[in-house]
């Protein structure tokens, strides 16, 4: 998997949770990442990115893209839903490790969560270096989860 953005625990849980089956969930978020991956600086430009580290970035997006991304690529309703759903965990594993769980739970109130790679095929790290919380804003609109 390029990037690997979803921790392999993460995929467990979510397939069970989302009834689609785990040997699909790994596949299924791959083909997310890719798409994800060949538009990271659209994301770094356009949305806030809330986390990076030496594995993935963060970004908090508008209210139904997962829907238009679950459409390019061809997914159910149910594979969608797991897709995002994953990503969702992801984040909120994130906000434990950070001690911003509250502020991201929030913020997925009205916002959708997006995790890329930071990795590319080839393992070469593409990402800058983060601030040492590695929460590092793009230059997106304002690190609101933080206040």
């Amino acid at each position: 998997m390029a990037g690997e953005p979803i921790e392999g625990q993460i995929l467990v849980l979510t397939a069970a949770k989302a009834s689609v089956a785990p040997t699909r969930l790994p596949e299924l978020v791959d083909r997310a990442q890719g798409r994800l991956a060949a538009e990271r600086e659209r994301y770094r430009r356009e949305y806030e990115r809330v986390h990076a580290d030496d594995r993935r970035e963060a970004f908090l997006v508008e209210w139904g893209h997962w829907e238009r991304v679950g459409d390019e690529l061809g997914l159910t309703d149910r594979e969608r839903s797991a897709v995002r759903r994953a990503h969702e965990e992801q984040l909120l594993r994130i906000g434990r490790r950070t001690d911003r769980e509250d502020a991201f739970e929030t913020a997925l109130e009205i916002r959708e969560p997006v995790c890329i790679g930071t990795n590319d095929a080839n393992g070469a790290n593409e990402d800058e270096p983060a601030d040492a919380d590695g929460s590092e804003p793009s230059g997106g609109a304002a690190d609101e989860t933080s206040q």
